[in-house]
């Protein structure tokens, strides 16, 4: 009697099991399957969180701003972007200082479309609890310029110009993995100045991020994840500009099946967050 109604209760929990609908599975690099306390007391212990996202998956979204919140309840923080360039920075200070409204910051910064939905909450979290906001990126039409004409395009600019962006000259390896496969993806007749310009974009986030840091705090910067995936991008210039520093990377993927790793997302970043496939996209 005793040994089938353990049978039973042991079917009960595989039906259970079986019927369950995970959205998200989080990994370490080497594919094994982690929680979410790991990673928060991972980033509660390091300097930098860079969270790689899809800039059109809602789970991401979520995760950055729980993330956010749970590490704020024991640890300051500072908050950075990529969805938003250096020189809006002044308006950005505004709205988190009350000076502006919400309609204010619309009209006078590049705002992206799903602004409202995606970065507000984070935004509006660092409001609420007066952290510093970082705007991180380079302008735009910077980037434009080095795409056409490399970097010695920005030797142009203006010193007020440049102070939003990365100093100058920018260091560059054309050999990392992530700018090769750039080249790769864009084609034969590709300029070798597109990489470039990714490279101003990353070297000028890790500059924001590094110029930005605070004692006893941990700096959480929100960027798509092929701007830190495989420790390149934004990670690879923080070490150029402290080589001692203390990072910990994530990486978005979607996979059909989330119970496993797919090996081509082994060693992506410290953490990769899975995400079913069908999840809902934000546009």
């Amino acid at each position: 009697m005793k040994n089938s109604f353990l049978s039973i209760l042991l079917l009960f929990a595989i039906v259970i099991k079986a019927q369950e609908k995970k959205a998200y599975q989080l990994f370490d690099k080497n594919g094994k399957k982690v929680s979410y306390k790991k990673l928060l007391k991972s980033a509660e212990s390091t300097q930098v969180v860079l969270f790689g996202e899809f800039h059109n998956n809602a789970i991401s979204h979520w995760l950055e701003l729980e993330l956010t919140k749970d590490i704020a309840q024991n640890k300051a923080i500072v908050q950075g972007a990529e969805m938003l360039e250096a020189d809006n920075q002044k308006q950005l200070n505004q709205y988190l200082n009350g000076e502006i409204n919400q309609k204010k910051l619309d009209s006078t910064a590049r705002l992206w479309p799903n602004y409202k939905t995606d970065y507000k909450p984070l935004i509006d979290f660092a409001l609420e609890n007066k952290n510093p906001f970082v705007a991180t990126n380079i302008p735009r039409r910077f980037a434009s310029m080095v795409s056409k004409k490399g970097f010695e395009a920005l030797e142009t600019l203006t010193v007020e110009e440049k102070s939003w962006i990365a100093p100058q000259p920018i260091p560059y390896d054309a050999s990392l993995p992530g700018y090769v496969e750039m080249m790769k993806m864009m084609g034969e007749h590709t300029s070798p100045n597109m990489p470039k310009a990714q490279a101003s974009k990353d070297a000028t986030m890790a500059y924001f991020i590094y110029k930005n840091l605070k004692e006893n705090s941990i700096f959480i910067h929100y960027n798509g994840s092929y701007h830190s995936d495989n420790f390149e991008g934004i990670s690879w210039y923080l070490k150029v500009y402290n080589p001692e520093i203390k990072i910990i990377t994530i990486s978005t993927v979607e996979q059909k099946d989330i119970s496993k790793l797919e090996q081509e997302n082994y060693n992506k970043a410290d953490f990769i967050l899975v995400i079913d496939e069908d999840v809902t996209k934000t546009y």
